[in-house]
Parts: C-alpha cells; structure tokens; sequence
C-alpha cells in the first residue's frame, strides 16, 4: 500500500528550545473570535490557553507535559471530566507541579457527559484524554469549534469512528489547526534512528515482523459493589460502564486497540504502509465474572501487508507469566532488527547512541514540542490521519479474533458497526448489557457474531 504516513521532523527538547526564539509561549488569543474561525500561527509574547478534556491519569501526564513544554508560554484555562473527584484530583496535582501555568476558575471546571464542549470554548488548544470511544465526538468539536488539539491514542475504536476522525482530520486541514496524536514513538530519537535505518535497507527488504504487548490485566477501575456503596444506590449502566471503561470495547476498542496499538503503528511505520487484511484468534483465559466486563484477554493476530509481508501481532493481559515482552522486531533478507531494543545484526550491525541533545528519549515529553512548535509558527501539522489508520489496522485485528473472519482494511474501514449507545447520557442504555447472572456476553467467533 502507499505510504500514508505524515513525515517526522527530529526534534529534541534541546534543538526545540534553540530554534524557538523567546521561548516557547503560544497561540493568539482566540476566545473573543467566532466559533467557526480559522487558528492562527502565534508571536512570540502569547500565550496557549489550553482546555484539558479527561482528567485521568493521562490526561493529567498529557497536561503536565504540555506544561514542561510550553515553558512560561502556556497555561491551563478549563477542565473536563466526567466525574468531578477526578477533575479535582487532577487539579491539585497540576498546581502542585504548575502553580503559575494552572488559571482554572470554578466556573471553568465542567462536569458531565456533555462537559467537553464548554472547556473547549474557553481554550486556544484542548488536550484530548477521555476514553477512546469518546474521542470521535471530542474531536469533531474540537474541530468545529477552531482549536489546536492534541488527542491520546487510539483516536477511535470501530469503522464509523475512524471516517468520523478522518472527515474532522480533513477539516482541520482546511481550517489550518494543527493536530497531534499520542504515538509518542515517533518522536523519540532511538526510534526515529532505527526505523531510518530500516528505511535505508539496514536489513535488506523486510519480510516479516514480530510485535508483541504482554502484560498483566489494567482492569477493572471499580466494581460494581463499591460503587453503589459510594454512590447510595445502584449505578445506571452508564455510572457503571464509564468508569470501568477499560472492560467495554465501545469504551476501549479492546486492549488490542488501546494498549497494542503503540506496536502495530511501529510497524505500519517500518513498512510504510497499512495492513492489506488480517486473520486473527483471541478469548479469555484470565477475566471472568460480573466486573470483567467484555473484553478478551488475549490476541494473536496475522497482518498481510503490501508484497505479502507477514506481521505477527501478540497481545496479552493475564497475570503470573514470567515473559512480558512489550516489543518489535523486524526480519530481513540482510539481517533482523529489534526495533524496540535499537538495535541491527546481519550485514550492517548497528547500535543507537545518543548523540548530543538525545539523552531523552521520553517520547510523552517530546511529542509536545513539535506541535506547539507548530502553533507558534503556524507550520503545517497534523498526525490525525496517521492516527486514524493505526487505530484501524488495531480494530481490524480485532475484528478478525472477535468474529473468526478474515478482515480486510476496507472491510474495516466502511464497517457500518457502530459500537456506542444512541446517546452520550447517564441514563441512556449500552448497546452490551449484563444478562440475568450478571456476566456480559462476550464475543464467540463464528456467524452469530456481527463483525462489520
């Protein structure tokens, strides 16, 4: 397939620093200005009014990295989330590491299924951070509305929300607003060398590739029996689900998507491509019982890409193995690669070493500075598309294991399978419900299993 990723300019915290005369600071202010407005690069003396939307754990990162980013140039204007105690959570810890950058009035701390859309007015750039069966939605308001954003992976979890993205990604281009995505490998050094090893024929033509995310479980966030302890009465399907988000696949897209992701784009980046079709296996050996929601804990998935180049993609959440291996790896017809470890054996062996201002490599940091780099010098930047074609090769896997069909890339992309609820309200009704044991069904591969 063609190559449809958007190139990578190097840059580390250092060479970002230097090239940004003044320092880093931010957009034009852009409040006061029609929603339906164009962004605007920014000079030097402004600042980035920035909305976080999803007070989580990464949200929160997300935020704190845009803060060490953005220097004296930046500053958290609104906060939303879904739950309150989450939102004020995360509140403290960024004054307690930003106090200056974090200018939050009360009546910008918006809480709710629907919160999203007034922090985002109050801001310049939103950070993107709920669950991903939430970003589509996010992100075409973002969008809409004329902001920066930068938005976690993945950035959807079924067909429909990938074409949803696209078309925002395609307006935001219209629009010039600048866009990045949480595949922070694409902007740490030692991967960025490696992968233009590859791409300079280090192994000869790449025939096969290994990735892998193993691990023990992330879930459940809280079960059902302390949370109508905490809440007085018995959660509606929504109170529930939400906060347990990481068991639902409309929430999640299953960890093969939120979590095995990150492997599957090293290896659409190495290949410069996308995958032609897959065939994949999964279930359950691990999760059981009322709290576990629907997710499987396990996947093995076959990628056919362009040239009939194989990539064999392993993805586990059960706790008690001693080989955890979260990697890539990559085969050649003049050596093989561990891309994860940096590394070439074969013909052209090879080692990353930092060189000057490359001693970090922390891709979560680093994937900041280019995009308020952007901002700052109204450059073109937008990774939405990558990030939407990612997701979808990680859904398509998906897919393949939940329904024992072979899947191709344009099957997935026009699924006309929507996994999220009509409505986005506490009260509305999930499409997967509980049955009389309390247990939720979970996906048997075969023609009873609607796939696309």
């Amino acid at each position: 397939m063609n190559d449809q990723t958007p190139k990578q300019t190097p840059l580390t915290r250092r060479s970002f620093l230097k090239s940004a005369s003044g320092g880093i600071a931010g957009a034009t202010l852009l409040g006061a200005l029609p929603v339906e407005r164009f962004a605007l690069g920014a000079s030097p003396g402004d600042t980035i009014k920035i909305a976080l939307i999803g007070c989580g754990g990464r949200g929160s990162g997300a935020a704190d990295q845009a803060m060490v980013a953005g220097g004296d140039g930046v500053k958290i204007v609104a906060m939303a989330d879904a739950f309150k105690e989450r939102l004020e959570g995360a509140h403290r810890e960024l004054v307690r590491k930003h106090k200056d950058k974090i200018d939050v009035k009360d009546e910008h701390r918006f809480v709710g299924l629907d919160a999203y859309k007034d922090a985002i007015a109050q801001a310049d750039m939103v950070i993107l951070a709920t669950p991903p069966g939430f970003r589509p939605i996010h992100f075409e308001e973002a969008v809409k509305q004329g902001k920066n954003i930068f938005m976690e992976k993945p950035v959807a979890v079924d067909g429909p929300g990938v074409r949803r993205v696209l078309a925002a990604a395609a307006e935001a281009k219209k629009k010039n607003l600048k866009v990045g995505v949480g595949l922070q490998r694409h902007h740490q050094p030692n991967y960025m060398q490696t992968v233009q090893r590859l791409h300079d024929g280090a192994i000869g033509d790449i025939v096969a590739m290994r990735v892998y995310w193993d691990g023990g479980p992330v879930g459940p966030k809280k079960k059902r029996a302390a949370l109508e302890r905490e809440m007085g009465r018995k959660p509606t399907e929504m109170e529930y689900q939400v906060p347990n988000w990481y068991m639902f696949t409309w929430l999640c897209g299953d960890h093969i998507v939120e979590q095995h992701i990150h492997n599957i784009d090293v290896a659409n980046w190495v290949l410069k491509g996308y995958p032609v079709k897959c065939a994949g296996v999964g279930g359950r050996a691990y999760q059981k019982g009322p709290d576990s929601g629907e997710i499987y804990d396990h996947f093995n998935v076959e990628y056919e890409y362009a040239g009939g180049v194989r990539v064999f993609s392993q993805c586990r959440q059960i706790p008690g193995f001693a080989w955890n291996p979260v990697t890539e790896h990559a085969i050649g017809t003049k050596g093989t690669c561990d891309v994860s470890g940096f590394s070439i054996k074969g013909a052209n062996p090879w080692k990353f070493q930092p060189g000057p201002g490359e001693k970090n490599n922390d891709g979560w940091q680093l994937e900041h500075y280019p995009l308020q780099d952007a901002i700052r010098g109204d450059k073109e930047y937008n990774e939405a598309e990558r990030g939407a074609f990612s997701s979808l090769a990680a859904i398509m896997g998906r897919m393949s294991a939940y329904s024992g069909k072979e899947v191709t890339w344009q099957q997935a992309l026009n699924s006309t399978l929507v996994l999220a609820p009509d409505q986005f309200t506490w009260d509305a009704t999930p499409k997967v419900l509980p049955g009389p044991d309390g247990n939720y069904p979970v996906a048997i591969p075969g023609p009873q299993t609607v796939a696309f």
